[in-house]
């Protein structure tokens, strides 16, 4: 994983680098179990001192993303609960359908199960109403406006959502979508076995790919009105050496967000936000989710609307 430092910047390094392997975790640039640089490694590396590093993982450590192992080091911290989907298929093998349903059908009869009973659980199956929109469960309202907003403009696909507190009374017809931070408590919330998508965040390296860097004197404008959008891309931006005083960080909660923003030479901004810019504002929309996130919940879509041919 790539890491920008910058040291002359009103952002502690420690917050500058926590944010960065944050990131780097739950966009899954950095896997679960992967043994993470030691504090000796990056201050080497940073030309910083070790102290530094050190609060970034024991800060990192205590909100639960990494772990110390005695005489091993440092190490992505495994999720519990958690599952991903499998997919044992070499690149670019696609199985037929029979021998999709005969595997099932072997999994099955391997753990005991009748044909009797299989054939009454495919029954109940198709004849549950099949989704027609995604929930999206997030309690940070405007993350979840800023989600859905993405969501719904990749997929076409209607998008709800509700907060962990009341999501278990909205799965009607849904489709269940979190992102990875939230897996674990969504489970508690949800009945036994309710199928989850899990979001990724897109990664530090896949928002920058293909921006183009503004001059060093010029106004750069970051709006949102996710107070974390802002604060994250405040730290990357500096990090990357973007002078913190050319940043011009606006709440589009507030009143009056809007004026100006025409002057600056860049706009960043969320998907939602974007789509109440003053015309002629030179915006770069960095988005939330990972692409192939994004493309699974497009897979899924077509799975339960594509009508039989």
């Amino acid at each position: 994983m790539r890491i920008w430092l910058s040291k002359n910047s009103d952002v502690p390094l420690r917050e500058q680098l926590a944010t960065q392997i944050l990131l780097g975790i739950v966009s899954l640039d950095l896997k679960p179990g992967q043994r993470l640089p030691s504090t000796r490694e990056l201050a080497q590396r940073f030309q910083i001192h070790a102290n530094t590093v050190s609060a970034a993982y024991r800060d990192l450590a205590e909100r639960g993303w990494v772990e110390f192992r005695k005489g091993s080091g440092i190490y992505v911290r495994e999720p519990v609960n958690v599952r991903e989907p499998v997919n044992s298929q070499a690149p670019g093998e696609r199985l037929e359908l029979e021998q999709i349903i005969a595997t099932l059908f072997q999994i099955a009869r391997d753990r005991g199960y009748t044909l009797a009973e299989m054939q009454a659980g495919v029954r109940r199956f198709f004849e549950a109403q099949p989704p027609d929109h995604f929930l999206v469960i997030e309690s940070d309202p405007e993350l979840c406006r800023i989600l859905m907003a993405e969501i719904e403009e990749a997929t076409g696909f209607r998008v709800a959502g509700a907060s962990l507190d009341d999501c278990a009374k909205k799965l009607a017809g849904a489709a269940v979508v979190v992102m990875f931070a939230n897996a674990e408590p969504a489970r508690k919330q949800l009945p036994p076995n309710t199928p989850l998508t899990i979001l990724r965040l897109r990664s530090v390296p896949q928002s920058m790919q293909g921006q183009e860097r503004p001059a060093a004197d010029a106004l750069v404008s970051v709006v949102s009105r996710w107070p974390e959008f802002l604060k994250w891309a405040h730290t990357l931006l500096v990090a990357a050496g973007i002078d913190a005083d050319a940043l011009d960080l606006r709440d589009a909660r507030r009143r009056g967000w809007q004026k100006g923003l025409a002057a600056s030479a860049m706009v960043i901004t969320d998907a939602l936000t974007s789509r109440q810019l003053p015309a002629g504002c030179r915006a770069r929309i960095f988005r939330i989710i990972a692409d192939a996130s994004l493309d699974e919940l497009r897979r899924f879509k077509a799975f339960v609307t594509k009508p039989t041919s």
